[in-house]
């Protein structure tokens, strides 16, 4: 009598046979010379996250870019980050409020602990203060999708300052959303040629209304309040300049 096996235990049987030759000699892992399965390769990305022309009520009108690359893998990365502006009419160069050179290790999911240097200044001119810093920041998503980007700046003289900046991506179509974000500032002391003074220096509220043409490619427009406080408010006072102000932004979001 002839008993047929079904396909299903005949591919049982035959891994069974198979199994010790893809054995090696100390467990169960792949014979030598077979590639890993999983090997991980460096990548990089830039980010233009806002390049905005800003139109205040009371201030002078600016050219705003927030960018941001980076090259490397999951868990190790180099970033390179940059924010600044250009105020139009004031007869000066733009200027780096920073520019930093960032090693990033991944901590946590989706977390990262990120420290290098950095500097404020002119953009290839000296028509800006300058001053250099190191950078100590954590950079992640909250729960529900908040994304934060925390620094903490030393500069070369001793100065402490910290920043904190948030924003969430709130989905209104699969392309059409609306981004609020919040940025604070505090100095642990004054530094009248930035026009920092001590303690909370300020915040900024904004709103941006986003369609998202692709994912590299996003224009935008959007408003914004901001003040400042304390000290920092003082200086702006002495300078002629506004302590409390509110604006609008066009601009876009570049992936590359």
């Amino acid at each position: 009598m002839h008993m047929r096996i079904p396909m299903n235990a005949t591919g049982i049987l035959l891994v069974i046979v198979m199994l010790p030759n893809a054995q090696a000699a100390d467990g169960y892992d792949a014979p030598a010379g077979w590639p890993s399965p999983m090997v991980e390769h460096n990548m990089a990305m830039a980010l233009f996250d806002r390049l905005e022309y800003t139109v205040p009520d009371k201030g002078h009108e600016e050219l705003v870019w927030d960018f941001q690359a980076w090259y490397g893998g999951d868990i190790n990365r180099v970033y390179l980050k940059s924010e600044g502006q250009n105020v139009q009419g004031d007869g000066e160069d733009a200027e780096f409020e920073s520019l930093e050179l960032l090693y990033s290790r991944l901590i946590a999911d989706f977390w990262e602990l990120q420290g290098g240097m950095g500097y404020q200044g002119g953009v290839f001119s000296d028509d800006h203060a300058e001053r250099g810093h190191a950078v100590l920041g954590l950079q992640g998503v909250m729960p529900y999708g908040i994304a934060t980007d925390l620094a903490l700046q030393v500069s070369d003289e001793g100065d402490v300052s910290a920043s904190v900046e948030d924003k969430y991506d709130l989905r209104l179509t699969q392309r059409l959303y609306l981004q609020p974000r919040t940025e604070i500032a505090v100095a642990a002391s004054e530094v009248e040629a930035f026009g920092v003074g001590e303690g909370l220096n300020s915040a900024r509220l904004g709103m941006r209304l986003g369609y998202a043409v692709s994912r590299r490619f996003a224009p935008y427009v959007g408003a914004y309040w901001e003040k400042q406080y304390g000290d920092t408010a003082d200086l702006a006072r002495h300078h002629g300049d506004p302590t409390e102000d509110t604006g609008v932004v066009a601009g876009a979001r570049l992936m590359f």
